[in-house]
């Protein structure tokens, strides 16, 4: 019979925690919600500074929202899992053998035979913390031991909303009127189609597909905050 070597599997990534999530959705959240806003402000025709102040505010108020809010998220995400893991230990030690069989049947639905199914939940139940590490995996789809942190998932957010925010931002503090309006725009294009073929790329997708679509999303929201500052700032200069 052929020897079969044992390799490690290294083709997955790791996605768990929510970390990478809040660190692309913070940069693409920053990078389109102040280029509009700045390029909102630009057609408005203010003066320069009043469009860094708006840059600038936006940027730090939009971080700090979107920290509060990721941080409010994962929390109750994971006071909801506490108590569902709550129950689920109670279970295991008032209700042993009604969950010892619901475990052989996870198992059995797996593939393994009815006997080999039994064994194994019943060395599985002799260990209380792995027993209810399978069980939350089974159930609720979750593993107790790597919940999400809210500071840490907070804390990165923050950082690169504030990192997608500044990018367009920059030119203003350069220099200002259509060449910085400009600027911006071409910042938040570029910037846009990175973050989109870097997702597609750690997705397996279409990397054209995936950059023209982050792209798009800048582009009509430049277009109709650009469109609302010129009819708002005509009005208030009439």
């Amino acid at each position: 019979m052929p020897t079969y070597i044992h390799e490690p599997h290294t083709g997955h990534r790791s996605v768990s925690g929510g970390l990478a999530r809040a660190a692309v959705f913070g940069v693409s959240d920053g990078l389109v919600s102040n280029v509009s806003l700045i390029l909102g402000f630009a057609g408005s025709g203010v003066d320069n500074t009043v469009v860094r102040l708006a840059g600038l505010a936006g940027a730090v108020a939009g971080g700090i929202s979107m920290a509060a809010g990721e941080w409010v998220s994962v929390t109750s995400q994971n006071d909801l899992i506490e108590r569902e893991l709550s129950i689920e230990r109670r279970e295991l030690k008032h209700n042993t053998a009604h969950e010892t069989e619901e475990l052989a049947s996870y198992y059995e639905s797996h593939g393994m035979s009815p006997e080999r199914a039994a064994g194994a939940a019943e060395e599985v139940m002799q260990q209380p913390e792995i027993a209810l590490a399978v069980h939350a995996r089974e159930e609720l789809g979750i593993d107790p031991n790597e919940l999400p942190s809210a500071m840490w998932t907070a804390g990165l957010s923050f950082v690169c909303f504030l990192f997608g925010a500044f990018l367009p931002l920059a030119p203003w503090y350069i220099g200002g009127g259509a060449t910085a309006a400009w600027s911006s725009l071409a910042i938040g294009v570029v910037a846009a189609g990175v973050v989109g073929g870097i997702v597609a790329g750690f997705a397996e997708r279409s990397i054209i597909s995936g950059v023209a679509r982050q792209v798009a999303i800048v582009l009509v929201a430049c277009g109709v905050t650009y469109l609302i500052g010129e009819l708002v700032g005509v009005n208030v200069a009439g």
